[in-house]
């Protein structure tokens, strides 16, 4: 019951998410063949994620937290070639390691219940490569984040839902695609201008 009078506590969490690429078709036709293709992430790509939590109380309703956390997912991407008709398609496999660094603000505490919500930024890195794929991403990428959750105060440890929407900020596109090989795989690069991630993280914290 005392949880919140410390000035330091910590946890971890797990949970899972969807993530999106926000790609921009730039409508680019291939001089030597007349082929238009255009890119979009066509389903929803559930995904894990796993990490551990540090919070410092600042005062009673404000709080600094601390998420080192890795998510584990994909993101589908299809690919149309407006002239004949035909699809491709590509599985964009990622594995981000990141650092949320966000402000917690948390409402009066009734019975045991206290809603809060968060904002802060995120930079992430992504360990994998893509190599030889129609799209490849830069592996680093910065997130601004909002979200809400509830803090629900069991006899020997906190539990905690929490709902957060993540924003990337930066274009995470790669045009310098010196790892094709086939340079005909070079049409769906030049096709996006830009692409930016979001994520959708649905997470369990037990404290």
């Amino acid at each position: 019951p005392f949880i919140d009078e410390r000035r330091f506590h910590y946890g971890f969490f797990v949970g899972g998410h969807d993530q999106s690429l926000k790609l921009e078709n730039n409508g680019y036709i291939d001089p030597a063949t007349g082929q238009q293709w255009v890119a979009s992430t066509d389903r929803t790509n559930f995904g894990f994620s796993v990490g551990v939590l540090g919070e410092w109380k600042m005062n009673k309703y404000l709080a600094l937290r601390v998420l080192p956390s890795l998510h584990f997912g994909s993101k589908h991407l299809s690919f149309r070639n407006l002239a004949t008709g035909e699809d491709e398609f590509q599985d964009m496999k990622s594995c981000y390691i990141g650092v949320p660094i966000d402000f917690k603000i948390s409402g009066p505490r009734f019975n045991n219940y206290r809603p809060y919500v968060i904002a802060g930024v995120a930079p992430m890195y992504d360990l994998t490569t893509g190599k030889q794929s129609k799209l490849k991403a830069k592996p680093f990428t910065v997130m601004v984040e909002a979200g809400l959750g509830c803090d629900l105060y069991l006899p020997f440890f906190k539990f905690i839902p929490e709902l957060k929407f993540c924003f990337g900020l930066n274009n995470i596109l790669q045009k310098n695609r010196k790892d094709l090989t086939d340079r005909k795989q070079l049409i769906f690069t030049e096709s996006v201008d830009r692409a930016t991630l979001g994520m959708v993280v649905l997470s369990f914290y037990f404290e």
